[in-house]
């Protein structure tokens, strides 16, 4: 039961931090990319303007930033950036496809990031398949001892389809041969590349609550040699602790700080600031950095946004608490989806489905 709870809160938002998508610039068009990054993409956000805005969010109570894209390792002022987060007081992580990690990377990462996430969607075949390219696998996997042999922990995102849960057993064997500190398992979501290229492989309800099932099983018979993460909750939980999803029986004031209001934000590539994570509804964002400070960003956003939002996010709870909806679930990406649709809240397609 501890685990299912603390896998809950992973996936509902306790954790006070903000995603960082500096450019969607990547070496890879991968299948499933919720940003639609490629190597044709150039924008990026200027290093100075995102770490005046960490600064101002470290006063508004966050304590942990994650950068990814695009593809982090290709954002030339990645290092600066993960120094002066460092030196407010972040935890830092990044989330990198492993191809262009090297001996010139890692040293400059050494020291200013507490994590790296590397993804892995399966076996070879299925990574590089996934990764839209042959060599994907074989980069990656190649660079896994200079990673072991830095100071940095690191571990593995595997995304989670309608056909590749039987994977899972090769994934954990070859995270634990590797060293890796985490498997995080990450359902595809219905956003990017995915929506035009995967739309038969969402996880259904059934593949869901059997994945939800199997690491929970996992992490019992692993005791502790890999820490598994699944980013789903389930309805008993959330009912348990629905100011997890932002219901609260006495709702934050506009004197409460940011990070206890919201407690996940993202950046995206062009500096707008939004909820919960990339591609959630623009209706809800805090603003954009390059026209104003963090500080009057947060602030307008609590005396304008904060309560459509808490009344979307109750609309969502009375959805998911209906006996008649999926025990397991991934909130993130139904509380996105109903952010970006003006009619009936709705779950996505194949997690509503009878089975």
């Amino acid at each position: 039961m501890e685990e299912e709870k603390k896998n809950t809160m992973e996936a509902c938002g306790e954790f006070k931090s903000i995603q960082i998508h500096p450019s969607r610039l990547c070496n890879l068009s991968c299948l499933h990319c919720y940003s639609s990054s490629s190597p044709k993409e150039r924008d990026a956000l200027n290093a100075a303007l995102l770490s005046n805005a960490l600064s101002n969010a470290v006063d508004e109570g966050y304590d942990y930033v994650s950068i990814s894209g695009g593809e982090p390792l290709l954002y030339k002022p990645l290092a600066t950036l993960l120094k002066h987060a460092k030196g407010v007081g972040y935890k830092t992580a990044i989330t990198t496809n492993g191809m262009l990690v090297d001996k010139q990377h890692l040293d400059q990462l050494e020291g200013v990031t507490d994590f790296i996430a590397v993804s892995l969607d399966g076996i070879p075949e299925s990574h590089n398949r996934m990764r839209n390219s042959a060599i994907a696998f074989e980069k990656m996997s190649a660079n896994l001892e200079l990673l072991r042999d830095s100071s940095i922990p690191f571990g593995f995102i595997f995304t989670l389809t309608q056909y590749n849960l039987h994977e899972l057993d090769w994934v954990i064997n070859f995270a634990l041969e590797q060293g890796a500190k985490l498997l995080q398992i990450h359902p595809l979501e219905n956003n990017g590349f995915a929506s035009e290229q995967l739309i038969d492989d969402f996880p259904d309800r059934t593949e869901s609550a059997y994945a939800y099932m199997y690491s929970g099983t996992m992490v019992q018979k692993l005791n502790g040699k890999l820490a598994i993460q699944i980013d789903y909750a389930n309805r008993t939980l959330v009912k348990e602790e629905p100011n997890q999803v932002y219901v609260f029986d006495q709702k934050p004031t506009h004197t409460t700080s940011l990070a206890d209001c919201l407690s996940r934000l993202a950046i995206e590539p062009d500096g707008t600031i939004v909820p919960i994570q990339y591609g959630f509804s623009r209706n809800y964002a805090l603003g954009n950095i390059q026209d104003t400070n963090f500080k009057e960003l947060a602030n307008d956003w609590k005396q304008n946004k904060m309560h459509d939002f808490y009344d979307l996010c109750e609309s969502v709870y009375q959805e998911i608490i209906d006996d008649s909806k999926p025990f397991v679930f991934n909130w993130n990406e139904i509380i996105t989806a109903a952010s970006n649709r003006e009619t009936q809240v709705e779950f996505p397609v194949k997690l509503s489905a009878s089975q």
